[in-house]
């Protein structure tokens, strides 16, 4: 039995291999990268069985995509989508203290995501299903997708995980809001920073638990994080490191939270392996890298995770 299932788009990565804007880059590094990906393969280094499923083009980059997920251990259903590209990303580091990421997705074969594509028994049979607030807003059937997954989950009693992960190049606050909270609502496990919470309702962590939410995680990057669930709240605060990276830090903290959850630690221990995953994923350049395995993690907390004392 896979104990995690996720789906959504994963695009190739080019990132600067210096500091400095793209306009007078020397070189690029290639790569890959996506939200849920980095989610599942942190999760696999921690020790979890995943499979990550979502479409890719015809073309080099959708193998190298395949070929990079199925290295690091995941069951991957990876579709092969003829009529369109895999979606590209560039990162840069316009400064040693900034980095700034461009999509080019639109149209992509990720996008064209659809409810037919999601084998039968696939997430009934799975432990957690994870998804996002990115892979709804690329398109209607991509939106239908995750809908339908959700539902199917909801259904056969599987717990569902979801990141708001709000993009604002995908839609509007407007237009995103109302869609990010119908999936919110009808998840076991919500994650999310204060604006990302804002977004969907005033008094969301409230309103979400009334809905049914268990756990309620409010990430606040350095400063932490918060779990909010129906016995009261619970705080950590974050470890004091130099990053070099910070993109894919959120995706590394929710594999943190949500391993430390299906290894049924307490919520005070869950957020200490968290933070330690984020901090540890802003170490070095890449979405998903840096992610640890458990040695990795507990070398980090053992000999020099210190968390930040306010």
């Amino acid at each position: 039995m896979t104990r995690v299932v996720t789906l959504g788009e994963t695009m190739a990565l080019a990132r600067t291999t210096e500091i400095g804007s793209l306009r007078h880059a020397a070189g690029l590094a290639l790569g890959i990268g996506g939200a849920e990906s980095n989610v599942a393969v942190g999760l696999r280094r921690l020790g979890v069985d995943v499979s990550w499923l979502g479409r890719v083009g015809d073309d080099p980059l959708g193998e190298r995509i395949a070929r990079e997920l199925r290295a690091e251990g995941l069951d991957v259903r990876a579709i092969v989508d003829g009529g369109a590209p895999t979606g590209l990303m560039l990162k840069e580091r316009p400064s040693a203290a900034s980095t700034a990421v461009h999509y080019y997705r639109r149209g992509s074969a990720g996008s064209r995501l659809s409810p037919s594509d999601i084998p039968p028994e696939w997430i009934e049979e799975a432990d957690l299903l994870h998804v996002t607030g990115i892979t709804p807003l690329l398109s209607d059937t991509a939106r239908a997708t995750v809908l339908t997954a959700v539902e199917r989950a909801s259904g056969a009693g599987v717990t569902v995980s979801f990141d708001v992960n709000y993009r604002s190049a995908l839609a509007s606050p407007a237009v995103a809001g109302p869609i990010l909270r119908e999936i919110a609502e009808r998840a076991t496990i919500v994650f999310g920073g204060p604006e990302e919470f804002a977004l969907m309702t005033p008094d969301a962590a409230e309103s979400l638990l009334d809905a049914g939410v268990a756990h309620v995680v409010v990430k606040r990057g350095p400063d932490g994080a918060a779990v909010v669930t129906a016995d009261g709240s619970t705080e950590a605060p974050g470890f004091a490191i130099d990053p070099l990276d910070t993109v894919g830090a959120g995706d590394a903290f929710v594999s943190g939270y949500l391993s430390a959850h299906l290894d049924g630690l307490d919520i005070a221990a869950a957020l200490i392996r968290a933070n330690a995953c984020g901090a540890m994923a802003c170490l070095v350049p890449g979405d998903w890298e840096a992610a640890p395995t458990r040695r990795d993690l507990e070398r980090f907390l053992a000999g020099g995770g210190d968390p930040v004392r306010r």
